[in-house]
């Protein structure tokens, strides 16, 4: 069987928003043929333990089929938020980059094994 990781950012965009220490991350495949693989790869588990450097203590998802994406919310991960954290990035904006950056299996490799 034929495996391949790549970065999720080949295969889905994303979009980040926050509300005080929490933070939402939206992911969304390129391809919406890819949506079933995408609930497969990002689990709760493998985004709390990407995040767990920052304190994450909790990560809720929640599937949104009808637009081939999924939200996460993520809590206590922006170390106070804005106005709690000298953070350059009390936002949490260039954590959807970092979400990106994880790598998962290809849904292309998938298909050829």
């Amino acid at each position: 069987m034929h495996s391949e990781h790549l970065a999720l950012h080949h295969f889905a965009h994303a979009r980040a928003g926050d509300k005080g220490d929490r933070l939402n991350l939206a992911v969304f495949v390129y391809r919406e043929e890819h949506y079933s693989w995408l609930l497969g790869q990002l689990t709760e588990e493998r985004v709390s333990d990407l995040f767990s450097h920052r304190g994450v203590t909790r990560v809720r998802r929640y599937p949104m089929a009808n637009l081939a994406g999924i939200n996460f919310v993520l809590d206590d991960v922006l170390q106070g938020g804005v106005n709690g954290s000298l953070n350059l990035d009390g936002h949490g904006k260039t954590l959807s980059a970092m979400l990106l950056s994880m790598l998962v299996e290809s849904p292309v490799a998938l298909k050829l094994s």
